[in-house]
């Protein structure tokens, strides 16, 4: 019997080492430790796989909202948009520079490089390459992200591509006329 008892411990170790049944560790702020890392997984694969690769499998729920600017967006518009930056810039690499998690929020840094010799999200083809960054707030339930607002360097991408009209130079200031020192 003892020889039962610990081999059934040991089995019972192997299997929390693995894995197969979650630890009941909590993070700092009181989520689950390894939902942390699941939703930094899944956030992580709109960069990776997504807009780098063009594989747009990347769990979203049914009620998505997306946040952009002073307008909301569906699941079927982010897709649209993500679609044509890939269609843009057809060799689009995202970096995540840095991710920060807590409860059911992540935070992503992105940095993004292409050459955009493609048409897409109303960009004509320029054949310059551009690198912008950016920071995207997912929210995630359940393993699929439910909300997200991004603030990107759209400015500096349109200076890069020349979609921007140069500012006019200033005019030269005005040459002070001499005038005898007790006419002024």
């Amino acid at each position: 019997m003892k020889t039962f008892n610990i081999l059934l411990s040991a089995v019972a170790s192997i299997v929390v080492l693995t894995g197969a049944i979650p630890s009941r560790a909590k993070a700092a702020d009181g989520a689950p430790a390894g939902s942390l890392e699941l939703n930094k997984s899944v956030t992580r694969r709109v960069y990776e796989e997504g807009l780098s690769q063009g594989r747009f499998d990347v769990p979203y729920t049914a009620d998505f909202v997306g946040h952009g600017g002073r307008t909301t967006f569906t699941h079927d518009a982010g897709m649209a948009e993500a679609k044509g930056w890939r269609e843009a810039f057809p060799d689009l690499k995202i970096t995540v520079d840095k991710q920060v998690a807590e409860g059911d929020l992540v935070a992503v840094r992105w940095t993004a490089r292409g050459t955009n010799t493609g048409t897409g999200n109303g960009i004509p083809a320029t054949g310059r390459a551009v690198q912008t960054t950016g920071t995207t707030l997912f929210r995630v339930a359940d393993g699929q992200i439910a909300e997200e607002w991004t603030c990107a360097d759209s400015l500096g991408l349109m200076r890069q591509l020349g979609m921007l009209a140069k500012p006019a130079a200033a005019p030269a200031p005005a040459a002070q006329e001499s005038a005898p020192a007790g006419a002024r």
